[in-house]
């Protein structure tokens, strides 16, 4: 009888671990190594680390990299190699934004180029997926030094996992009276891997043998529930489901995929350094993350599994319709959402024009 966890639940275990601020191992063989989230590791935990006498390298994408004027030798991000004395506020600096225009000095910031990256890059992958700042302590572990009270991970299994969206199962259904149609129905969807939940509104009774009125909306607290005039995101929900209702049918995912799917806290890091003067790429860049970091593939996966094979999508932005038809929904036209602007948000919308392609 096998009733202790499997891979997928160490994953889900780590990815708590790591946000409470408690260490991780990866294992690549025979080799193994001692992981922290830089954002949640405490002094003490960091002092210890430095007490061995290890090498220490403190992991960030080439984005925040390419910020700090470190050098990338690993492509897709840097090892910085941690002082013996550098206290908690030095690896906070280097992972945080939030100081860079006050102290721009970080360094000297001296790039580890020697072996392989495998388990440093399944580390910043580990740390981005528990929606923390993407930057982590990493440090080779002998095998005599392995705490058994720590999760211990494959770096395989965290690469395959993590590349593939976990497979979703449908919670339960039932019917939901809405503002913009009586005949309403919430669906919610569980991914595998313990990530957040994901739901589908269904109006009316949508033939699943025609193009279905669709949009597959991010969750958006501060749009959706506050009013920011920041974004379009609340506006265009409303203005969705008001299409929806007015033709009778259609389908709203809302994806839990917060702030283009780095988590509201990392979201209003990335507004505090628009209120410095960036833009919306430019903050997420300085943050470590990409452009977008969603998975419309979540979007696909519950689209087909409530037999929908094509759709008519309500968006402005391409890059949901060419993953639309990567995953096998054929997107039969596009219908333009263009509603929510203001003042406030004017410059986020041309940036999201400019730099990711959105039709405005």
């Amino acid at each position: 009888m096998q009733l202790g966890p499997g891979k997928t639940e160490y994953l889900a275990r780590a990815r708590a671990d790591l946000r409470m601020g408690v260490p991780v191992v990866l294992r690549d063989g025979s080799a193994l190594a001692i992981v922290a989230a830089a954002e949640t590791c405490d002094a003490d935990r960091l002092k210890a680390l430095q007490a061995t006498g290890l090498d220490l390298h403190l992991v960030i994408s080439s984005r925040r990299a390419d910020t700090l004027k470190a050098r990338v030798y690993d492509g897709d991000l840097a090892r910085v190699k941690v002082p013996h004395d550098a206290p908690l506020s030095w690896v906070q600096a280097v992972a945080d934004p939030a100081d860079d225009l006050r102290t721009p000095m970080k360094g000297p910031l001296t790039s580890a180029r020697e072996g392989k990256a495998d388990t440093h890059r399944a580390a910043l992958l580990l740390v981005k997926s528990a929606r923390l700042l993407p930057a982590a302590l990493v440090m080779k572990l002998p095998a005599e030094a392995l705490d058994p009270a720590l999760t211990v991970l494959e770096v395989a299994d965290i690469t395959a996992h993590l590349k593939e969206a976990s497979p979703l199962h449908k919670v339960v259904s039932a019917r939901l009276p809405l503002e913009v149609s009586e005949a309403g129905r919430l669906h919610i969807w569980r991914p595998e891997d313990g990530g957040e939940e994901h739901y589908a509104i269904e109006i009316g009774s949508p033939s699943r043998g025609e193009p279905v009125l669709s949009r597959l909306h991010s969750a958006c607290f501060t749009g959706d529930i506050l009013g920011s005039l920041k974004c379009d995101c609340g506006p265009q929900l409303r203005a969705a489901l008001a299409q929806m209702g007015a033709a009778g049918a259609g389908v709203l995912l809302y994806l839990n995929q917060e702030g283009r799917g780095i988590g509201l806290a990392n979201k209003m890091r990335a507004y505090a350094l628009q209120d410095q003067g960036f833009d919306t790429v430019e903050a997420n860049h300085r943050l470590g993350f990409e452009d977008d970091e969603r998975d419309f593939r979540i979007g696909a996966d519950i689209l087909r599994n409530m037999g929908f094979g094509a759709v008519r999508l309500l968006t402005n932005n391409p890059a949901k319709i060419d993953m639309m038809k990567s995953c096998d929904i054929d997107v039969v036209e596009r219908v333009p959402l263009k509603v929510g602007e203001g003042t406030h948000n004017r410059a986020y919308l041309a940036t999201k024009a400019a730099k990711s392609g959105h039709l405005l």
